[in-house]
């Protein structure tokens, strides 16, 4: 299936229900049954995290990103194919297992107080400060020789790529000033990896701190100590940080998009004081600022204050990827256009629903679009009103305004009713701050995965790979030994079929033209996964 809209997949049964729902983890890794050959290549690990328990004590988490982290591995050897998981033995998990009840509030779920606690001790347990959650359920990565499981909080979880086991819990806070960091860091080819957070910044002001993380040491010291301040970026509002999920990185600039989503943070102080607040109820949208553009230069380190890009309101989750051209920035976006919070979709209550309601919900929502903004380093010498962008393969604009900014239009590279490309994924290693042709997505049919998609960003083609009742997640792509080609390689992600004898399998498509190499199929359901790696 080549385009996109011929055939829209419509979900009557509500089988994605499925992927919401809890499981067990598995005492050891189980045989999947493999059709189609896997390349001779391909040996690793496809490590994936999301969330894999809903409910505590018989008490529903509510949004999509409270369910308890489990690990999911498919190890590829010779041929055969294995998968594992186990739940993150976070203080979140051990606690809320312990107590039976939810101890660390979640994204959208408050604690429940502790019945065993009288009024006053209560009290003084507020008086003690904020417990931050360290519930990383949202991606998997490494840092020199070691894996961290990672949410946005200041905390982050080493495992053992192998067993699964727990090692231990992190906090950030000890080595860097970030009140947390992304779940979306950048690592150069040496493995030093950049990261981006809020921070307090000067006279008590919010700002955004990007941090390095240097390479695997020589002497085995743990690179996490060694962690740095490169850059302080400001806040458009004193007290109120953006929410930044993800930043771009070229060779020689950060870009750091400043979206309409505010944290208020003296909501979230005060939040942790009143029974049943919790981090959701702390955003709120800035409804005139629309979205600012942010640079700073890599090396040395600083913040191009003059550069002051502006554009209209979208939410931001994902950047797919930014390169340096002739003199401009290009910065690949999914965005979600206006103010209003996609995270307010996402409560497990909406995404269970029957299929006509969650389309329903999906109309009310900000709509997705991937578009292109492109920003012009040059800006001094420049006369008003005119476009500064002279790239000749792009229709997006910069315009000078008289008060110093320039407004920025984008190019739509995709753009469908309801119809996402997220999740994206490029050849990384090869393509990651520089040009590139093919970008790799899953596609979210009113917020159900449902499809797999390939772009090309240069002519806007699609390729689509799907199935009746198949529920992908996102493709990891996995570039084939010695390849010349920017997309000779493989795609990998989990799939879950609901109805079938064996509901859960690793999917290999050809990346080229997303047509299925293999399948490797287990008798286990497997919940909704958010991201991960491949280790090679």
């Amino acid at each position: 299936m080549k385009y996109f809209l011929h055939i829209l997949l419509e979900h009557p049964a509500a089988g994605y229900r499925k992927i919401f729902e809890t499981v067990e983890e598995l005492n050891e890794p189980i045989p999947a049954k493999v059709t189609g050959v896997l390349p001779s290549w391909l040996g690793g690990s496809l490590l994936r995290m999301g969330p894999g328990l809903f409910e505590v004590g018989g008490e529903p988490l509510h949004h999509l990103f409270d369910g308890q982290a489990i690990i999911h591995k498919f190890d590829l050897k010779n041929g055969q194919v294995t998968y594992y998981r186990k739940f993150i033995k976070t203080d979140a998990y051990v606690r809320a297992m312990t107590e039976n009840r939810v101890v660390i509030t979640e994204f959208g779920t408050a604690a429940y107080a502790d019945p065993c606690k009288n009024i006053f001790s209560r009290f003084f347990t507020y008086f003690r400060g904020i417990e931050v959650t360290d519930n990383c359920l949202v991606n998997i990565y490494p840092i020199g020789e070691d894996f961290y499981a990672v949410t946005e909080t200041n905390y982050i979880t080493k495992v053992d790529p192998d067993s699964l086991e727990t090692l231990k819990k992190v906090d950030l806070c000890k080595y860097i000033s970030v009140n947390g960091v992304t779940a979306h860091p950048h690592t150069e080819a040496d493995g030093t990896v950049y990261n981006i957070g809020n921070c307090f910044g000067k006279n008590m002001s919010l700002a955004y701190n990007i941090v390095r993380i240097p390479p695997a040491q020589k002497d085995k010291s743990d690179p996490v100590e060694k962690s740095q301040v490169v850059v302080q970026l400001p806040s458009s509002e004193r007290l109120k940080p953006s929410y930044v999920h993800s930043f771009g990185m070229t060779e020689n600039h950060f870009v750091f998009v400043e979206q309409p989503v505010k944290i208020n943070l003296l909501k979230f102080l005060s939040a942790w004081g009143l029974r049943g607040a919790t981090y959701m109820d702390c955003f709120e949208s800035n409804e005139s600022m629309g979205t600012w553009f942010h640079l700073a230069t890599k090396d040395p380190a600083g913040y191009l204050s003059s550069h002051k890009f502006r554009t209209s309101a979208f939410n931001l989750f994902h950047h797919i990827n930014t390169y340096e051209d002739q003199g401009f920035i290009v910065v690949d976006l999914c965005t979600w256009k206006g103010h209003d919070f996609v995270y307010n979709y996402l409560y497990l209550s909406n995404l269970r629903q029957e299929w006509e309601a969650v389309k329903e919900a999906a109309m009310r929502a900000p709509q997705p679009e991937v578009r292109r903004y492109v920003l012009p380093l040059d800006i001094h010498r420049e006369e008003q009103g005119k476009n500064l962008v002279s790239l000749p393969y792009t229709t997006a604009t910069a315009v000078l305004h008289s008060d110093g900014t320039i407004w920025l239009e984008p190019e739509v590279l995709f753009s469908g009713p309801r119809q996402a490309f997220e999740f994206p994924q490029i050849n990384y290693s090869r393509c990651c701050g520089k040009k590139y042709s093919f970008a790799y997505g899953l596609g979210l049919n009113h917020f159900i995965p449902d499809r797999i998609v390939k772009l090309n960003v240069n002519t806007k083609e699609t390729w689509v790979w799907q199935e009746e009742e198949c529920y992908p997640s996102e493709p990891l792509f996995v570039p084939t030994p010695g390849a010349t080609d920017e997309d000779d390689g493989v795609l990998l992600s989990i799939v879950v079929k609901p109805g079938a004898d064996r509901p859960g399998f690793l999917l290999v498509l050809d990346a080229m033209k997303l047509t299925e190499i293999a399948r490797a199929e287990v008798d286990t359901i497997i919940p909704v996964t958010l991201h991960g790696t491949y280790k090679p």
